[in-house]
């Protein structure tokens, strides 16, 4: 609950005493709550600052995305370790995930079912978390803006292509009626594409800087 959502429940009032007390505890619980993770929030951005180079690199990088804000960005960076040397491809990140279909082979016959989520399912989580900001057409936001200054063009371009492709992507699955579900999952999929991409560039980069 925001600050601004926060005072207007403030004002709520009761004329029943026991509403009123279980108003102001969860109220205080809130604000409790919010503290904490404000205070998580701050010891991430500490301990990131102590991570190799290229973590820190894939970090901003990632940060390009939309729906990738600090925090994602992080949490990708970590489940994902060195992205250039345990993935080889954007195939084998997206399996790493859990995000492919399983599927049903006799013959000739393949039946696919539903992801096969035998991945990383905190990553997976994310991943179809941020999945959801490409049902909005492409644009850049003031916050988004902020995120990718200082940024190299390639990893911006990289970005807004990611934007303009899972948008398009997001709308004919469900022009075609498909699940919205199902829809950000295959979304996410291909997210993980974009993100793996990034991943490469922004290593290799830190890598020709220290090499300097």
């Amino acid at each position: 609950m925001d600050g601004t959502l926060c005072g207007v429940v403030q004002q709520i009032r009761y004329t029943h005493p026991a509403q009123e007390a279980t108003l102001l505890d969860c109220l205080n619980e809130v604000q409790h709550m919010g503290e904490r993770v404000k205070r998580l929030e701050e010891s991430i951005v500490e301990v990131i600052q102590l991570a190799p180079a290229p973590m820190q690199e894939v970090v901003r990088g990632l940060q390009a995305l939309r729906g990738v804000a600090h925090i994602s960005a992080v949490t990708i960076a970590v489940e994902l370790g060195n992205i250039s040397s345990r993935f080889e491809n954007a195939r084998a990140l997206m399996g790493y995930s859990g995000v492919f279909p399983g599927e049903d082979t006799s013959g000739e016959r393949v039946r696919r079912g539903g992801i096969t989520k035998s991945g990383n399912a905190h990553l997976r989580r994310i991943i179809v978390e941020s999945a959801w900001s490409y049902r909005h057409r492409p644009a850049i936001g003031a916050r988004l803006r902020k995120r990718q200054e200082g940024l190299p063009s390639e990893i911006t371009e990289i970005a807004w292509k990611a934007q303009n492709r899972l948008h398009k992507r997001y709308m004919k699955l469900m022009a075609r009626g498909k699940e919205q579900r199902k829809t950000m999952t295959a979304v996410a999929r291909e997210l993980l594409g974009f993100i793996w991409a990034i991943g490469i560039k922004a290593e290799a980069a830190c890598k020709q800087q220290m090499a300097a």
